[in-house]
């Protein structure tokens, strides 16, 4: 990721007022770049979104719905991005089963539409359509998932991602891989993701957190469950670095790119669990759900990240430990009060600076 390329860009971004969204959306504006947002009202009370006066970071901003190409085109056209940024999404495996209709029109058509915005739309140079890891047919092998792997999915949540995944190649092949589109489109699939501000319903690091800070009994599903877990500055950076090359490149063909973990740094649940308890001083709170009847989800989940290391340059820059320290840092702080769009932009400035490749606890580190 290079900072100078970046300086006064335009980039239009769905999805700004979800968790990964606004994220990006702070780290744009901290490189200097013009931002327009384009979302739903946020997700869940709190939000990173308001908690982090995202609002105030962006150029443009529309509460708007993906499913509505209309608005879609029309706020897109008004803004003329160079850049544009599809993380805009039904992001949540249970809520898939209470909803699977609504899951498909959103990550689905919602994909579709913004492709074909794009493509009607000039100014626009580069799209990087941000699905999941869960894209893949999963039989749960023992290697990591490579970006040539099939698309599949036992669930809706799962299945709306490969199709999402189908859909952006498909689109890339046959509109933008031609002589008269001067436009890139490119993939990108990140592991679990955790971070400062997230409150999304049945997300493990949210669920902890509230239980954490109510002092509640917490109760964990599927304990055994291996992710590839990682902080979401991590993903980021890698989304950011796609973008980069697909720009420099333009137009090139289609590419799918993974970001997860470092091999061998996935956890499970518990694990995950038991190192955010451990560091809030309250492992007592820890519950393990037996109930047998909950929907079907992977075990096993694994990214081989081996493109992203050798075609961009990238790698995690936080392990597994100071992504959780960091994100129960974030917490902490937020707890007094503090204000936490600079806090947030904190950590945004210290990550590039900032390789650990290990660490026992947050002030323990072990830098590259």
């Amino acid at each position: 990721m290079t900072p100078s390329f970046w300086a006064g860009k335009r980039v239009f971004l769905t999805g700004h007022t979800g968790f990964k969204g606004a994220w990006l959306a702070i780290w744009l504006e901290q490189l200097g770049v013009q931002v327009a947002g384009y979302s739903l009202q946020p997700p869940s009370q709190p939000n990173l979104f308001e908690v982090g006066k995202v609002r105030t970071v962006l150029a443009k901003h529309w509460h708007a719905d993906v499913r509505d190409p209309a608005a879609l085109q029309e706020a897109v056209s008004r803004f003329e991005p160079e850049i544009l940024f599809h993380l805009a999404a039904q992001s949540l495996v249970r809520e898939s089963y209470l909803c699977p209709v609504e899951t498909y029109a959103t990550n689905v058509m919602g994909t579709a539409h913004v492709l074909e915005v794009a493509r009607h739309v000039p100014s626009v140079g580069v799209v990087v359509v941000a699905t999941s890891d869960k894209c893949y047919d999963n039989p749960e092998p023992d290697r990591a998932h490579r970006e040539d792997d099939a698309m599949g999915g036992h669930d809706p949540y799962s299945s709306s991602k490969g199709a999402a995944e189908l859909v952006t190649a498909a689109y890339a092949h046959s509109f933008f891989e031609i002589a008269a589109s001067k436009c890139s489109v490119a993939s990108v699939r990140a592991g679990n993701v955790i971070g400062g501000g997230d409150w999304a319903k049945d997300r493990l690091m949210a669920d902890l957190m509230r239980g954490l800070m109510a002092d509640a009994p917490i109760v964990i599903r599927q304990p055994r469950a291996i992710r590839p877990w990682q902080h979401v500055l991590d993903p980021l950076a890698g989304y950011l670095s796609v973008a980069e090359k697909a720009w420099a490149e333009a137009p090139t063909k289609w590419q799918a790119w993974n970001f997860g973990p470092d091999s061998g740094s996935e956890r499970t649940v518990e694990e995950v669990a038991t190192l955010s308890c451990s560091l809030w001083g309250r492992t007592d709170l820890l519950r393990i759900n037996k109930e047998p009847d909950l929907p079907r989800e992977a075990i096993m989940l694994k990214l081989d990240s081996t493109k992203a290391r050798a075609q961009l340059g990238w790698a995690p820059r936080w392990a597994f430990e100071e992504a959780v320290a960091r994100t129960i840092e974030w917490y902490r702080r937020y707890m007094v009060g503090e204000a936490m769009l600079a806090f947030t932009r904190q950590q945004i400035a210290a990550y590039p600076t900032d390789r650990v490749t290990s660490s026992d606890k947050f002030g323990n580190r072990v830098h590259a």
